[in-house]
């Protein structure tokens, strides 16, 4: 026998039995900032396939047939949830998918979304949003369930791309990630216990990291006086990063890229512009920045960059994992906010 062979049939009697053989759990998320979550939780256990990749706008996807085979070929499928995937519906049929499905935003208690409640009564955001909050969190906690099926008939009679009287970002707020990575590491150890331990010990090791990253965040925030933490951007994505640390946001659009501002929302964001003092406005990687350049021309306040919002970055700029994102957020908006009289 060559000696090639020999060294094989000796590493293969060194691993133990079952290992060798064993592939890695296939999972499929359906955006980058899942993705990227799902990798770090289940290390070299996993291989994840992310539907809307690097600077790609969930808002507007739209499943292809080489989607659907991905995903029924997948051994679990991770969803943000709270009507944020309005083509999930859509997907899980065709690709007759049956397994099993993780909500990561299952126990998040939602915010509501400001602009749908303007519309429907300007007096709910001072008196609803508990009520609301609470008829979603049970909705999100069914999702997990296999309900999502009904949310994704009802986000799709809004053209697919309204998410409804809920905000689904909430990912935006590093406190929501941990119970992001808790969702995730419960699912990945259902689908696979043998490698449970290995899922908590990745989990916790990451959660500490988020948790170092909120804190760092919260005492920068903390430090700018309050009237100076106001923002304005593209697409309004940044309500939970508001809700956490004490920052007020400004968009000409709503909560989802498809919405439309009218003349009048750009002409009062201008006054208020004007009337706040800011001096900085940020696009996002996934919204068109030209609604923003008018206001920055009649305003007289400047573009300060991107920041990212609903996906991450490519591997060379400064979004390219989930903490990555945050942080680079959290510097453009806290010198934004530093330079704002």
């Amino acid at each position: 026998m060559k000696l090639s062979a020999l060294l094989a049939s000796a590493a293969l009697l060194a691993v133990p039995a079952g290992v060798q053989a064993a592939e890695p759990l296939k999972v499929v998320a359906t955006f980058s900032i899942l993705g990227d979550m799902v990798s770090r939780v289940g290390g070299e256990r996993v291989t994840v396939t992310a539907l809307v990749g690097p600077n790609g706008d969930a808002h507007v996807y739209q499943p292809t047939p080489a989607d659907a085979r991905t995903v029924l070929s997948a051994d679990l499928v991770v969803v943000n949830g709270l009507g944020f995937e309005g083509f999930l519906d859509r997907l899980l049929t065709a690709s007759e998918y049956k397994g099993p499905i993780v909500t990561a935003a299952a126990a998040v208690k939602p915010l509501a979304n400001e602009e749908e409640g303007a519309h429907e009564d300007e007096h709910a955001h001072e008196g609803e949003h508990a009520h609301e909050g609470e008829e979603h969190a049970h909705e999100a906690e069914h999702a997990h369930e296999g309900e999502h099926a009904h949310e994704g008939e009802e986000h799709a009679e809004a053209d697919g791309h309204d998410h409804g009287p809920i905000d689904p970002h909430a990912w935006q707020s590093l406190g929501n990630a941990q119970l992001y990575v808790a969702a995730i590491a419960d699912g990945l150890c259902a689908a696979d216990a043998a490698g449970c331990d290995s899922y908590r010990a990745n989990a916790d090791a990451y959660k500490g990291e988020i948790a170092a990253l909120d804190a760092e965040i919260r005492s920068r925030v903390e430090a700018i006086p309050q009237a100076r933490r106001t923002v304005i951007t593209s697409h309004d994505a940044f309500g939970y990063f508001g809700a956490a640390y004490g920052v007020s946001f400004l968009a000409p659009q709503g909560v989802s890229t498809e919405s439309e501002a009218s003349a009048a929302d750009v002409a009062a964001l201008v006054r208020q512009v004007r009337e706040t003092g800011v001096k900085v406005l940020f696009v996002e990687n996934v919204s068109d920045p030209r609604l923003l350049e008018q206001i920055a021309r009649e305003s007289g306040a400047t573009i300060g960059g991107a920041l990212y919002s609903d996906a991450l970055s490519a591997a060379s700029e400064p979004g390219a994992t989930y903490l990555d994102m945050m942080r680079h957020n959290a510097d453009m908006l806290v010198g934004a906010m530093e330079r704002n009289s």
